[in-house]
């Protein structure tokens, strides 16, 4: 009981440092939450009107561009080929190449590459020069200098790059879309959704209520404020300007001292005043899907992500390395104001992961007092954390209100995407979520200070899955069966 009174106060001055940084927070996000909603007004109201929506005939008629999609691989013969070959014969494009990057001691990730190319002349192997793993930014520089190697020994010109990954199940719109915008913008970032899979007791669950919150509204916001958007690594399309301006002179588009080379490169394209956009585009909606009857679909990149607790945490590890604590050291606080303040959201998980955790512990705090206080006669010489009527008590009050107004947007955000269930297991899914991002920023920081002193970072590659059959919600009205379409011929 000393130790526990000794304790309590020390936890009141806790509970008052969390509820400000909670306050603090909630505005960030309310701020988002309220920009999307009058934007969105104001675009239904006063933009849509004017401009005739796109319609698949539109995209359909503009001339194809010649379009190079790199996939690196390391350690991904199990999904490899399945990936390929879904993207071969789902994707409404004919004039692409997809090149693969493989690494010398990685022979059967280079075997199935190899028997892929034997199956569709448009696939083509690039071999890394150093053995793996490296990291993704390093084979992603080995493909692009294959592409221009490609380009002059085939007198061709490819006008859009595209980054995707081995488990990847892309859309078969993507490369359309990105045609059309491209190059009247310099880079296009399209919505990437998890794949649902077993998720019911898998850590991949969270990653759906990220996602679908992030993809739907908050870069989107991103764009609009800031001007500029961080590429997510997957259905990311870049012209040949941004390519070529990145590269220059080494023909290194991607910093390979970077565990998030995509989110770099897509600042680095704003800071040249190279432009960037998000694109949303939803389609019609189709009839009753396995899981739920009606959802929005999306033109988006889906894929299972990891699937266990370790997994995501060293998953997450390398985000928070990449985008808070390297891109901190990389890009500093340069830029706008908007610019700025992104950057701060980008950064502030660094406090409130840990805050997170810090208010669970302070919660069964105050739940043992009262608890105590019913069980026990004497358990009254306990005061509450948090005296009815005290400043700290008000700000509690609006941060529970924050509290609910975030779970109702991730509750309506997965919705949308997922329908009823994936939607009520978003809400217990946030704590876990917590508990997981706390967990990659203890590493993040912790590899972060080695690096410090070593000047060397591990790569943890994330291991990858592909789905049997991907059960694809895809828009079936006015696009041809795409499993009768001619693979696109190679280049002489």
């Amino acid at each position: 009981m000393d130790l526990f009174s000794y304790w309590l106060p020390f936890a009141r001055f806790l509970l008052g440092f969390v509820a400000v940084v909670f306050f603090l927070s909630g505005l960030d996000e309310l701020f988002i939450d309220l920009n999307f909603i009058f934007r969105r007004l104001f675009r239904r109201l006063f933009v849509l009107p004017k401009h005739k929506r796109l319609s698949y005939g539109d995209r359909l008629a503009v001339p194809e561009q010649s379009i190079a999609i790199m996939v690196p691989a390391w350690d991904e013969a199990a999904v490899i080929r399945r990936m390929v070959e879904h993207t071969v014969r789902a994707v409404e494009y004919s004039n692409y190449h997809i090149f693969v990057g493989a690494y010398p001691n990685d022979p059967a990730t280079q075997r199935e590459v190899e028997e892929i190319c034997q199956s569709f002349p448009n696939v083509h192997p690039t071999i890394c020069l150093k053995d793996g793993p490296t990291n993704k930014a390093d084979c992603l520089n080995w493909i692009y200098r294959s592409i221009l190697r490609f380009e002059r020994d085939h007198n061709v010109r490819f006008q859009i790059f595209v980054m995707e990954d081995s488990e990847d199940v892309v859309h078969p719109l993507c490369l359309k879309l990105f045609n059309y915008l491209i190059p009247s913008k310099d880079m296009v970032q399209l919505p990437v959704f998890p794949l649902e899979g077993n998720s019911l007791k898998r850590s991949s669950g969270h990653y759906i209520g990220e996602f679908a919150e992030s993809h739907s509204k908050d870069l989107w916001v991103r764009e609009r404020l800031a001007q500029g958007i961080p590429g997510a690594g997957v259905g990311c399309a870049f012209s040949r300007r941004a390519m070529r301006l990145a590269a220059h002179p080494s023909d290194r588009p991607f910093n390979i001292h970077s565990q998030t080379e995509d989110y770099e490169f897509g600042l680095r394209l704003h800071r040249d005043n190279l432009k960037g956009i998000f694109v949303s585009q939803r389609l019609p909606f189709r009839g009753s899907t396995r899981h739920h009857a009606r959802v929005a679909e999306y033109v988006a990149v889906r894929g299972y992500f990891p699937p266990t607790f370790r997994q995501a945490v060293k998953q997450k590890t390398r985000w928070v390395l990449g985008i808070t604590l390297q891109g901190w050291s990389n890009l500093g606080w340069r830029g706008g104001l908007w610019t700025r303040y992104m950057f701060f959201r980008d950064r502030k998980t660094l406090l409130t992961s840990q805050v997170n955790i810090l208010g669970y512990v302070l919660g069964l705090t105050q739940f043992g007092l009262w608890l105590a206080e019913s069980l026990t006669s004497d358990a009254r010489r306990f005061p509450s954390l948090v005296p009815q009527g005290d400043m700290v008590w008000y700000l509690l009050a609006m941060d529970t209100a924050f509290v609910v107004w975030r779970i109702g947007w991730r509750f309506g955000s997965v919705y949308r995407l997922y329908g009823w269930g994936q939607a009520a297991l978003s809400v217990p899914r946030l704590i876990w979520a917590n508990i997981i991002n706390a967990c990659a920023v203890y590493r993040a920081l912790y590899f972060y200070g080695r690096f410090r002193v070593t000047g060397t970072l591990p790569w943890e590659k994330t291991a990858h899955a592909f789905p049997e059959e991907p059960d694809e919600p895809w828009f079936a009205g006015e696009r041809p069966n795409v499993s009768t379409r001619p693979v696109p011929p190679a280049v002489h």
